[in-house]
């Protein structure tokens, strides 16, 4: 190649006009790095909090006391959860047990609780957004 067809790339020579050069005389606020809020001085933005925000509805549990198969004690049984994983039917099982003063566990994606609780179960799951409905008898 010849000397004539080289680029120059030194940086030294400005590659045409900058379109931000206009905002440079302006007084504009700089970046605080927090989340844009109100502008005005007297003015403090709030974080809606989990207990602000609406609690939207996560589908239909049926709440359902069985004896059936387990010599004769209740079982508080939740089923029907649709689009909730284990890790969070786990935590509200141990609310669960904390609200009752019982036992229970997660098997076969239903959460068991020991004893008529059923009350106390779905006072904790339209907490949590679920609409319970008392299947069964």
């Amino acid at each position: 190649m010849t000397e004539a067809n080289r680029v120059d790339t030194s940086g030294g020579s400005s590659l045409g006009q900058n379109p931000f050069s206009a905002l440079d005389g302006l007084k504009l606020p700089t970046s605080s790095g927090s989340p844009a809020g109100p502008s005005s001085p007297g003015a403090s933005a709030s974080v809606p909090t989990a207990k602000d925000r609406p609690v939207k509805n996560r589908g239909r549990v049926d709440i359902l006391r069985e004896k059936a198969g387990r010599g004769g004690k209740t079982v508080t049984v939740v089923a029907g959860f649709v689009g909730i994983g284990l890790p969070e039917k786990e935590e509200l099982a141990k609310k669960m047990q904390k609200a009752c003063g019982a036992g229970g566990t997660v098997k076969e994606g239903r959460i068991e609780i020991q004893g008529d609780k059923r009350d106390v179960v779905a006072r904790i799951l339209t907490e949590a957004g679920f609409r319970p409905v008392f299947a069964g008898g």
